[in-house]
């Protein structure tokens, strides 16, 4: 905005291809179909480069699924969780050039004003679909027109450099979690009378929780106090702990049990195919 009125902005990104024919049909034009001045235009350069954002991380192999979120679901009798695995996004460097096209000095100053104040930390940045991306002030260039013969016009080029990433959402994969498990074993028919063992054997002992193959919950009835802590574990890439049914939080490494208190630990493995153990310490209470 100058002396109170709004700069025009060309709302359309376009190419240069479609340039000539888009100025047949803006608005902003006086009686001889110029346009005029002062009004804003935006070109995002064709060519899209491979990014380099300073976050970027490399993987082998590159588009490995990646855990992402666990989901609740409900099929109206039980609860369950679906697994959100995601492939690592492509980044990708796309080049803007904003120009701004007037005849009088104080316009193109209030415009630097204005683009220098937001980039004053070299970066700024924009919201698209729940995330932010950086845009990056490039350079700044004079293409003014110089000629003493003709009308004077002043015409300011920015180059923004916006590192954004491509995330395809028919590449995600979802996986429903195991919501109930059930382990079977085999007891031979014949009594055979045994000495007694005491348990837990001492005040403080070691109480190893394994997932097996592709079991993810475990739960377990206590009949004793003690405080277990979590040291350790195998094949682990998130944990949740539950007590008598009620969320005690993820990834602890204390967790306070009281006689017949009922534990039940769910896990997210990194390798669904393997065995997950968690490697604890029962301390007596």
């Amino acid at each position: 905005m100058t002396a109170g009125k709004v700069v025009p902005m060309v709302d359309t990104i376009i190419t240069t291809q479609n340039w000539a024919q888009f100025t047949q049909t803006w608005n902003f034009e006086d009686l001889n179909g110029n346009p005029t001045p002062p009004f804003i235009t935006t070109v995002r350069q064709p060519e899209v480069k491979y990014g380099s954002t300073p976050s970027l991380q490399y993987t082998i192999p590159n588009r490995k699924q990646f855990y992402y979120a666990k989901v609740p679901t409900w099929d109206g009798q039980r609860k369950g969780m679906d697994i959100y695995k995601i492939p690592q996004p492509v980044p990708v460097d796309i080049t803007y050039n904003v120009k701004i096209i007037c005849n009088r000095m104080r316009e193109l100053n209030q415009f630097n004003k204005i683009v220098l104040q937001k980039f004053s930390s070299r970066q700024s940045y924009t919201f698209i679909k729940g995330h932010y991306v950086p845009l990056i002030l490039n350079n700044v260039s004079d293409e003014s027109v110089m000629d003493v013969d003709k009308r004077k016009y002043y015409i300011q080029n920015y180059e923004f450099l916006m590192m954004g990433f491509l995330i395809d959402e028919e590449e995600f994969e979802v996986a429903p979690a195991i919501s109930r498990a059930l382990t079977m074993f085999e007891v031979g028919t014949r009594t055979k009378a045994r000495k007694a063992e005491i348990w837990p054997p001492s005040n403080q002992f070691e109480l190893n929780i394994q997932f097996l193959n592709s079991v993810t919950t475990i739960s377990e009835l206590f009949n004793y106090t003690a405080d277990l802590n979590v040291g350790d574990t195998e094949n682990v890439d998130s944990y949740s702990v539950y007590l008598n049914d009620n969320y005690i939080g993820d990834d602890i490494t204390l967790i306070q049990i009281t006689t017949n208190d009922r534990l039940r630990v769910e896990v997210v493995k990194i390798d669904n195919s393997k065995d997950a153990v968690l490697f604890t310490t029962a301390t007596l209470i």
